[in-house]
């Protein structure tokens, strides 16, 4: 019974939070914070990323950032972030996003042990970064790439322009659908004077004009689904509606299965979750860490526990952040199940390193220290 108190113990933790996972760690449609840091004269806290930057060129000097620009081809207008990566060897170190008119900046930590000052992070860029590659993910486009070098790193803090480019082929997934070009040009205004009313922090008009869009094409996927974004912080049952229609106009738009693989998991509805994840990861075959998530979430929790371990190793290496936390935890809940308490271990003591102290942490510590009674008792 043991065995099983502790397993419930590891959901509790695995669930917390669940009802913001689709929300604040999708990397698709969340806005990216800064890194905290000790605030200092001429810090990137006191004057912002792009006027750090102009301060530490105009004194010859660089510092902790790197700043780059995302161009998608034939799309000037986006709604949502854009996914950049850093790849070192072929592995995904960081992740960051940009910001609605497609700039972005790579800004880590500091280090541990370092005492926070700029110098000890872009000392620690240098170590780790050099001669990585820089790329955009965006589900139906291909990217082009930046490498970061050493002039990057000690000069010139720009990468320049990262362009994304239509991968060609209606019958592959897209993060952008294409019913926008058949749609009536009072459909298309409303839907760009509700962009810039989001920008300007008024959902409530922008909810009406998407309202009005949808009215004058219901065959509008991109509308649709940008209101549903809105309705979900009121109400999940209209958002579903409105994903749902989304889906069910452009059965090729990525986007609506995401989200409502993530209502579903609101709902323990695995096997919607399963079955949205599937969709969405057959259109676009990469993923992203949400996917794969709630893709092990739900084929552990319907009994499949291989496909589970399989889905959270690709979310885990998709996300070095560690946005959802969740994912660590589901891996060691399910090695711990196929009896592998040493691999379980390894896992949740990865966890201490990026949980914020709290309740979380205890409830970590406990199961950390039963999970090593475990280990003990096995050798």
């Amino acid at each position: 019974m043991k065995y099983f108190s502790v397993l419930a113990l590891f959901l509790i933790l695995l669930t917390f939070n669940m009802f913001s996972v689709g929300q604040a760690t999708q990397s698709r449609t969340s806005t990216p914070q800064p890194p905290s840091r000790i605030t200092r004269p001429d810090s990137i806290q006191d004057s912002g990323l792009y006027g750090y930057w102009n301060n530490m060129s105009g004194q010859g000097r660089a510092g902790g950032a790197l700043l780059g620009k995302v161009n998608v081809e034939g799309e000037p207008l986006l709604w949502n972030p854009i996914l950049i990566s850093v790849l070192c060897n072929g592995t995904t170190t960081y992740n960051t996003q940009t910001d609605p008119k497609g700039n972005f900046a790579i800004a880590i930590g500091t280090p541990p042990g370092a005492v926070g000052l700029e110098g000890d992070v872009k000392r620690h860029m240098e170590t780790h970064f050099e001669g990585c590659t820089v790329q955009a993910s965006f589900a139906g486009f291909h990217s082009s790439a930046a490498t970061i070098t050493q002039r990057n790193l000690r000069d010139d803090p720009d990468l320049g322009t990262i362009t994304l480019s239509r991968a060609g082929g209606r019958e592959a997934g897209t993060a952008v659908s294409r019913t926008i070009e058949s749609a009536p040009a009072s459909a298309v205004k409303a839907f760009e004077k509700a962009r810039t009313e989001l920008m300007d922090q008024k959902p409530d008009k922008a909810e009406r004009d998407l309202q009005k869009a949808v009215q004058a094409y219901p065959s509008f996927a991109e509308a649709w689904y940008q209101l549903g974004r809105l309705q979900q912080a009121e109400n999940s049952g209209d958002a579903r509606v409105s994903f749902t229609k989304a889906m069910a106009a452009d059965p090729q738009f990525v986007l609506p299965y995401e989200q409502l693989a993530a209502l579903a998991a609101q709902e323990q509805k695995w096997q919607e979750v399963v079955d949205n994840t599937n969709h969405a990861l057959a259109l676009d075959a990469a993923g992203n860490s949400q996917d794969w998530y709630f893709n092990a979430l739900g084929n552990f929790q319907l009994g499949k526990i291989d496909v589970a371990e399989g889905s959270a190793l690709k979310a885990l290496t998709l996300d070095p952040a560690h946005t959802i936390p969740q994912t660590e935890q589901l891996l060691a809940v399910i090695l711990a199940k196929k009896g592998d308490y040493a691999g379980a271990l390894t896992h949740l003591r990865a966890c201490l390193a990026y949980l914020p102290e709290g309740s979380s942490t205890d409830l970590l510590k406990q199961q950390i220290a039963f999970m090593e009674s475990k280990v003990t008792a096995a050798k």
